[in-house]
């Protein structure tokens, strides 16, 4: 089977559980107020467990003699798309900078690469360490920042050390010790289940509260009022999908990092924004139905632009099946 038509598919299974969550939203299966319980069970429950039973079960600095150096890489990744994001922000009228902005700079950095390095590699494989050790400080920095693109509430928001120091960060940062120590060994079998059991809920619910705020948001929605928003979803679209992985793309032909490195950025340049956008939007009084248009029209090409950057990836980084 083909890089294209694995990566396809497996990005076409995400968006499929968002569908499912749409739907069931839609029928009133599920109230919309539980969608904040899940959005916390997601976060800060089995997000954690996914990251360390992956951590305990593969992470030793026999394997990864290197492993520091992949935050720091993030550190870099992370620079440029703030630069590109803050430049073609002014693509877009002011009323929506923030949100473009945001959107842009905010990528999905956990969640798509994991099923997708699944559907390239399957479950045991070494890229999910190197996704995780890459990431690790990406959920406090979303946390920590986001409020700064929001002139109007920057004084308002107080800075959260709860939010820096979250579950994720913790989880990841145990994880390491354990596999620096050696400690997993003397982990017993039943605990390793549990914790492996609830992170495998994450990407699921994930998808679903996805689904069902894509429903709230638009249930609503007057696209005769909002006409003028069509210009900038597309410009969006085509900074997010197609001109920020073809950036990221010649920067890694000229660096040429190691494919375990170079595979890692180009998820990350080639996936849509998180999913919590739009409410990170509206906690700052912005446009939370722009923020969630800008995440709906990416997702939806990302069906296609994601598969043919990975396709276009192998090319001149052969995977190693």
């Amino acid at each position: 089977m083909s890089v294209f038509t694995i990566t396809f598919q497996a990005v076409f299974a995400l968006l499929g559980i968002g569908f499912l969550g749409f739907l069931v939203v839609g029928r009133r299966r599920v109230p919309s107020e539980t969608l904040a319980f899940l959005s916390s069970l997601a976060i800060d429950i089995a997000l954690p467990c996914l990251v360390l039973v992956n951590l305990i079960s593969d992470f030793s600095p026999q394997k990864y003699p290197s492993w520091w150096h992949v935050p720091l890489w993030w550190a870099g990744f992370t620079l440029l798309t703030l630069i590109l994001s803050l430049c073609t922000s002014y693509l877009v009228k002011k009323e929506v900078r923030s949100e473009f902005t945001i959107s842009l700079f905010y990528q999905n950095g956990i969640f798509f690469p994991i099923l997708i390095i699944g559907g390239l590699f399957g479950q045991s494989n070494p890229y999910l360490i190197t996704l995780f050790l890459f990431t690790i400080f990406h959920p406090s920095m979303i946390f920590s920042t986001y409020t700064l693109f929001f002139n109007q509430t920057l004084q308002k928001e107080k800075l959260s050390w709860q939010r820096i120091c979250n579950p994720v960060l913790i989880a990841t940062g145990v994880g390491i010790v354990v596999g620096l120590t050696a400690a997993g060994d003397y982990i017993p079998d039943f605990l390793i289940t549990i914790i492996t059991l609830v992170g495998a809920m994450a990407t699921p619910l994930f998808m679903l509260i996805l689904g069902g705020n894509v429903y709230n948001d638009f249930i609503y929605y007057d696209a005769a009022e909002n006409k003028s928003c069509f210009g900038d979803v597309f410009k969006f679209v085509l900074v997010k999908n197609i001109v920020f992985p073809l950036f990221f793309l010649a920067l890694l032909l000229w660096f040429r990092p190691d494919f375990h490195i170079a595979f890692i950025i180009i998820l990350q340049a080639a996936v849509p924004p998180i999913t919590s956008i739009p409410i990170l939007a509206e906690r700052c009084q912005g446009n939370r139905k722009m923020a969630s248009l800008f995440i709906v029209a990416s997702f939806s090409v990302s069906i296609f632009s994601i598969p043919a950057f990975i396709y276009l990836f192998n090319l001149f980084f052969p995977m190693p099946f």
